[in-house]
C-alpha cells in the first residue's frame, strides 16, 4: 500500500488545475511533478501539512518539461535533489535559456504570472530516465514509460498498480469532461495513440493526472480521451482547410470550446479550472504544427 498525497497547487488561485503528488518510502518522500515555480509556496504550504520541507525531497521525477510540470524542479534542486526525467527533457533543464524564450514568445508579459522564473539544474542532479527503467527509493519502485504524443519528452510513471500519467492521459476535472491538451511544438498523434496503446497495455488500475486527480474507470476514460483528441484535431485541419488565419482560429475555437463545457452545464468555477489547466488556443497552435508538418 502506497501513500500518495495528491497536492493541489491553487494555479492562478483555481482549485484542481495542476497536482503535485507526494509519495512516503522509507527513504523519504519523493515528488512527482513540482508545477510552475510561481505556484512553489502553494507547494511549500502542502509538503508542511505532511511534517515535510522541501530539502526533505531528495528525489524529484516530471512527467515532462513544460512549465506547468517542471517549473519549480530547480528549487529542489538547489536543495540537493535529483530529478529524473526524459534524456530529451535534460539539456533543456540543465539550461532553460530556450524553453524559457520560447515560452515568453507566446506568454509575454504575463510570464511571471503564470510562471514564474526558472533556473538551470547542475547535470549531476538530472538523471535522464531510459524506457522501463526502473528506479528503487528505499522500498519504493518507480518505471518509466516514455509516452510520446503530448511531448517528445513526455514519461508516464508508474509505482504499483497507480500510473502518473503527467497530460498524455489527458486532463479531467472533477466530474468534467475528458479533454486532450495539444500545446505546440511535439503534438503527434500517432505517437499519442501509441501511449494510450500503452497504457492499456501497462493496465494500471488508477491513473494520476495532473490535471486533476486520481481515476478508476481506466478504459472510459481513455475512449473519451481518444474521442476529444480526434475531434479537436479535426476541428483544427476544417480551419486550415477554410484558409483561416491563426487568430481566426484561436477566436473560432475558444468560442467552440467555451460552447461545448457551457453544455455540459459545468460552473464558472470549473470553467476556469479547465482554461487554466488546458488552454483553448494552445491546442490550436499545437495542432495547426502538427498538420502542417504532416501536410508539407
Amino acid at each position: 500500500m502506497f501513500n500518495i498525497h495528491t497536492l493541489d497547487l491553487n494555479f492562478l488561485e483555481n482549485q484542481e488545475a495542476i497536482a503535485s503528488y507526494l509519495i512516503e518510502t522509507s527513504e523519504g518522500p519523493i515528488l512527482i511533478e513540482t508545477g510552475p515555480y510561481s505556484t512553489f509556496k502553494n507547494l511549500q504550504d502542502k509538503l508542511k501539512e505532511y511534517g515535510y520541507k522541501p530539502e526533505d525531497v531528495q528525489h524529484v521525477f516530471i512527467t515532462h518539461i513544460h512549465l506547468d510540470h517542471a517549473g519549480a524542479a530547480w528549487k529542489f534542486a538547489e536543495f540537493g535533489a535529483k530529478v529524473y526525467l526524459h534524456p530529451f527533457g535534460e539539456r533543456h533543464m540543465a539550461d532553460p535559456t530556450k524553453l524559457m524564450a520560447s515560452a515568453k514568445q507566446i506568454y509575454k508579459e504575463d510570464m511571471d504570472r503564470l510562471w514564474g522564473d526558472m533556473k538551470s539544474i547542475p547535470t549531476n542532479l538530472l538523471h535522464a530516465t531510459a524506457h522501463e527503467e526502473i528506479i528503487t527509493i528505499g522500498d519504493t519502485e518507480i518505471k518509466a514509460w516514455h509516452t510520446p504524443g503530448h511531448a517528445n519528452h513526455h514519461i508516464a510513471w508508474q509505482i504499483g498498480d497507480n500510473l502518473f500519467t503527467g497530460d498524455v492521459a489527458g486532463v479531467k476535472i472533477e466530474n468534467g469532461p475528458v479533454v486532450a491538451p495539444c500545446p505546440p511544438p511535439d503534438i503527434n498523434l500517432e505517437k499519442w495513440q501509441a501511449s494510450i496503446d500503452l497504457i492499456r497495455e501497462i493496465s494500471p488500475s488508477n491513473l494520476y493526472l495532473t490535471h486533476f486527480g486520481a481515476v478508476s474507470d481506466i478504459e472510459s476514460h481513455l475512449i473519451a480521451l481518444e474521442k476529444d483528441l480526434y475531434e479537436t484535431a479535426d476541428i483544427i485541419k476544417g480551419y486550415i482547410d477554410q484558409g483561416l488565419s491563426l487568430p481566426e482560429m484561436e477566436d473560432l475555437f475558444i468560442n467552440h470550446v467555451d460552447n461545448a463545457l457551457r453544455a455540459l452545464n459545468l460552473t464558472e468555477e470549473m470553467l476556469k479550472q479547465y482554461d487554466a489547466a488546458n488552454p483553448p488556443f494552445m491546442s490550436v497552435a499545437g495542432l495547426l504544427r502538427y498538420w502542417q508538418k504532416k501536410l508539407n
